[in-house]
């Protein structure tokens, strides 16, 4: 098979970071293991960035990284996993979008969508890191958070196209 590419993007906005890739998988094949659940490495829950930000949170007592993968093929709405809620998982029209929320202390919302959506030649990996701020603290946080949301959008991309590979 084939080795995924790398489109780099830069931030989308102030507050979404987001990169995208390209793999010779079809949608159904990657989405298989992109939100696969059960035993195993799973890149929602292992990979650097989330084991470090899980440790933090959990110096500053919050939950961080608690929920074991559920048991199961793919993940579902409901699901909770790493430090993750599932908001949505599922097919679309054009492939399969998964949804997650962290629950970890942040002064407002932080959310990760990824997209898998099918092509002629595979599949077409889109991932986004949103905070949403609240208040003035989540004001601040916003724009402290911008250059650390680009890195770990990086790290995370590079361990998803791994796992494709």
């Amino acid at each position: 098979m084939g080795r995924p590419s790398l489109s780099l993007r830069l931030p989308r906005s102030l507050h979404t970071s987001g990169r995208g890739s390209t793999s010779p998988r079809s949608a159904d094949e990657a989405w298989a293991v992109l939100a696969g659940a059960g035993p195993g490495r799973h890149w929602y829950a292992d990979a650097a960035p989330f084991v470090v930000r899980g440790a933090l949170d959990r110096l500053a007592l919050g939950g961080g990284r608690r929920w074991p993968v559920p048991y199961g093929p793919l993940l579902r709405a409901g699901d909770r996993a790493g430090f993750w809620r599932v908001l949505a998982a599922g097919p679309t029209t054009t492939g399969h979008r998964l949804v997650l929320e962290a629950a970890v202390r942040a002064p407002g919302r932080v959310r990760l969508e990824l997209r898998v959506d099918g092509r002629p030649d595979g599949c077409a990996v889109d991932l986004q890191i949103t905070f949403e701020p609240e208040g003035l603290l989540g004001t601040a946080y916003l724009l402290a958070d911008v250059g650390a949301r680009e890195v770990v959008t990086t790290l995370v991309d590079a361990r998803i196209r791994a796992d494709l590979s």
